[in-house]
């Protein structure tokens, strides 16, 4: 399924093979994904293209400064006619919802996002209304765009079982990109493209039962629990991940077994997933930022520096 997939998105996305991997392992964990990337990365189409591999409802929302959080979770509205409250549904009623330049809206807003990450509902004067048992977040954000922009509070990046930084593409990825494009105007809509939904939510949720039976030994559990409190003890950083971190990465390593046809996880599926499951949920020292360490750089060196079993 994960080639399908591949092969569906690569119709109007060139290259980002990781990210997409990573999106298909985070809907299987029951995971949320921060994509973070300069203008023009495809951070959106991908996001639109692959909510229709998967035929799922797909949800927008441009988050602006003036956002408020009834533009997101809806409100109940009188209606004059009948005399009543109408529940106004918000578009974070869907499967797959797009939160587009997230870090563009104040923390008020953003935090009403927090109890459909975690818990997958939604409550309205006092009335908890749920969500797919796979509702999905995908977030973008600008790294270069610093004016008019308020940075995540940790408490909403800690929900992101994913941060992936998105490059921009090789030279021959942006050869095939002129190629294909060059000739259009306008943005590269998937359904004009031919992209085809290949997976549904009856495959989706087989692919979730077989996570369940997928073998985490103790000695790997070890290596994901060092890895998290190694973050804690050591001194490029000012703060560790959390013990949600460790519990989610586990399970993101079993869909990645599970996408590699195997009904084990092995140390290389935690270390493939420990960089973007854990670059958004620690602070750099002072030391570190002095000596011009980069967040990545401190984390491999780290990760690098824990023996995995054999």
């Amino acid at each position: 399924m994960a080639e399908r997939i591949r092969a569906e998105v690569g119709k109007t996305v060139i290259g980002q093979t990781d990210t997409i991997d990573l999106l298909l392992i985070a809907l299987l964990a029951k995971g949320h994904i921060l994509l973070e990337g300069p203008p023009g990365t495809a951070k959106t189409l991908l996001a639109q293209t692959f909510a229709r591999t998967l035929g799922v409802e797909f949800g927008r929302i441009q988050f602006t400064p003036d956002l408020m959080p009834g533009d997101i979770v809806g409100a109940n509205i009188f209606n004059f006619q009948t005399s009543a409250f109408t529940l106004t549904r918000g578009p974070i009623f869907c499967d797959l919802l797009l939160a587009d330049e997230i870090n563009r809206t104040p923390p008020k807003t953003q935090a009403a996002l927090l109890e459909a990450m975690q818990e997958r509902t939604v409550t309205l004067d006092g009335v908890s209304h749920d969500l797919d048992e796979r509702f999905m977040v995908v977030a973008t954000q600008n790294p270069i765009e610093q004016q008019g922009v308020y940075p995540l509070p940790e408490a909403q990046l800690d929900r992101f079982l994913f941060k992936q930084v998105l490059p921009y593409p090789t030279e021959a990825e942006e050869l095939a990109i002129v190629a294909r494009f060059g000739a259009r105007t306008g943005q590269p809509i998937p359904s004009e493209m031919g992209v085809e939904t290949v997976a549904a939510k009856p495959e989706l949720q087989a692919l979730g039962e077989l996570m369940a039976s997928v073998r985490l030994t103790e000695e790997i559990g070890s290596y994901v629990v060092r890895i998290v409190r190694a973050t804690r003890e050591s001194a490029d950083f000012d703060a560790g991940v959390s013990p949600r971190c460790a519990a989610t990465l586990s399970a993101a390593a079993r869909a990645r077994a599970v996408l590699n046809g195997r009904d084990y996880v092995i140390p290389d599926d935690i270390k493939a997933l420990s960089l973007p499951a854990l670059r958004h949920r620690v602070i750099l020292s002072p030391a570190a930022e002095i000596e011009g360490r980069k967040v990545d750089d401190a984390l491999t060196s780290l990760i690098n520096s824990i023996e995995a079993p054999r």
